[in-house]
Order: C-alpha cells, then structure tokens, then sequence
C-alpha cells in the first residue's frame, strides 16, 4: 500500500476485511524483520485502508520516538484466501512526539550568531542594498577598440588639412580616451565610496527601527535619565541622513557604550546629569606663635 492510500486518496472500505484483520501474526513477523530487538509493542489498532488492504498497527518502543507505531500494511487479492504483506513503515500517531517545521537558515539566523570564521552571504537582490554608484561614465559613447570617444573627434581626424595640434603627430586614441580619473567610479574610489552596494532606504529604515529599539526614548532606561542623549557630550555624531536621529555614545560608564543610540535616548551617564562634588579637604594646620608649650 503506498502513502497515497494511506492519506485517504482512495476509498476506504469502512469496515476491515475480515482475513487481512485476522493476519496479525503475518504482520507482527514482518515488522520484527526490519525492527531492532525490543522496539515493537503490543497490537494496538486495525484500519481498514480500502477493499482487502488492512494496516495493523503496534506499539513503538524506539527511545525518542514517543507516540509512534510501526504499521504493517497487508491485503489480499479477489476471492484468495491468503493474505500477503504489502509494506511496513513507522508512523507518528495522534499524539506523537514531532520534529517541528523546517525553517530555512536564513529565517533561523539571530543577531550574535555570525562568529569568527563564518560567512554570511547576501542575495543579489537584498532589499536592504542597492548599488554603489552609476557605473562607468563613458558607457554611451562606445568605440569598437573599447575606448571612449569624443564626438565629432572622427571627422576632424579624416580630413588630412587639418592640423590639430602643432608639433610632431599624436596618437589619436590617447587624445580622444579620457583620463581614467574622470570615470565615475574613479572619482567614488578617490572619495571613498567605491563599495559595489550601499545601504537603501528599506536598509536604513530597518536599522533605524532596529536601533531605535533597543535604545530609544521608549526604554525604561530612557524613562528614567535626567536628560536626553541629544545634549550629552559624550555623543558622537553619525554622517548621513541618520545624523539627525542617532548617533555613538561615547560614554565608558554608560550602560550603550559604543552602541548606536537615538538622540532621544537617556541614562544617568550623562554628562550635564550632575556636578560632581569636590572633595572635602581638612583645615590647615593652626601654629601658636605666641606661647611656649611645656615639655613633659
């Protein structure tokens, strides 16, 4: 019997042949054949799978496998008196102890489990980046040899009168190449912005709710501060467009040091939060001058 059957694609016979039911022996000795000592139980139930086709089911001892049954399936053919087997296989009953859903690993993957020696790769079409830069500036004006051209440069090089440029000839393809220092991605790479992508807008929105979380003016840290990150002198400002809601604390004392805080953030690290004291320091000494003292 196949897996179709058993979930209930064909029909079932609602009550169980009465030779297939009586071969619990039958099936007892084919589940003994592919299980190990001591892992089959007691007959616990008979279904009937569809017309001459019954499955007898037993107990499964298999440590770990808690609610399982080892099910013998046999049948027999029209008008036959003997009964043959046709499959075993261990199945989960109503109540057995299951794996839970498969979850890729990208779905599993949580903050702090990247460690040292591990790779995480990104899709190519990752929402949270986009590219770096536009490309190559000179992509519009192709040229068979693969170089750069200016335009109208062919017809003044085609007429023999004319003299470009005076002193002793030049090669055109240097003239009409553009510097390498002119291509936009040269120019990025001078800034330092020739990353191959960036962070998008859906990237910055994401690290910002995610940053804004864990310390943002919602926390019960920042409940409680005296006053905002905003005029702390231990803030470090950020660059970009985040600059204007977040930015580094620099403070060793504080509970987000080195983290990335909102600027409505707080805690009792604050540099204008209270002065502190100076230290008490005793009196100087009082000599009396105009008396003698007595020597015992």
């Amino acid at each position: 019997m196949s897996a179709a059957t058993r979930s209930g694609r064909t029909r079932r016979s609602s009550v169980p042949d009465r030779l297939c039911a009586e071969a619990v022996d039958l099936a007892r000795e084919a589940v003994e054949a592919v299980a190990a000592p001591g892992e089959l139980g007691e007959h616990v139930d008979v279904v009937a799978d569809g017309d001459r086709v019954v499955t007898h089911l037993f107990e499964c001892l298999v440590p770990g496998y808690r609610g399982w049954r080892w099910a013998a399936t046999v049948t027999r053919a029209s008008r036959a008196k003997s009964v043959t087997l046709d499959e075993t296989v261990l199945l989960p009953g109503p109540d057995a102890l299951l794996a839970p859903e498969w979850v890729p690993w990208s779905e599993r993957l949580r903050p702090g489990d990247l460690g040292p020696g591990d790779l995480l790769p990104t899709e190519a079409e990752d929402l949270r980046l986009e590219p770096g830069y536009a490309g190559d500036e000179t992509a519009d004006l192709p040229r068979a040899d693969g170089a750069a051209s200016v335009p109208g440069l062919e017809d003044l090089v085609e007429d023999e009168d004319v003299d470009l440029l005076p002193g002793p000839p030049r090669d055109v393809d240097a003239v009409a190449s553009p510097p390498e220092r002119g291509t936009i991605a040269a120019v990025a790479e001078e800034l330092g912005m020739a990353r191959p992508r960036i962070l998008s807008r859906f990237g910055l929105l994401s690290a910002a709710e995610r940053w804004e979380e864990e310390y943002g003016p919602d926390t019960p840290m920042a409940q409680s501060a005296p006053a905002k990150c905003v005029t702390c002198g231990f803030l470090m400002p950020l660059t970009g467009s985040l600059r204007q809601a977040f930015g580094v604390c620099a403070n060793e004392y504080s509970p987000a040091d080195g983290r990335v805080v909102s600027l409505a953030y707080g805690c009792g690290g604050h540099s204008e939060a209270a002065v502190m004291p100076k230290t008490p320091q005793p009196p100087p000494p009082v000599i009396d001058e105009t008396r003698a003292d007595e020597l015992s």
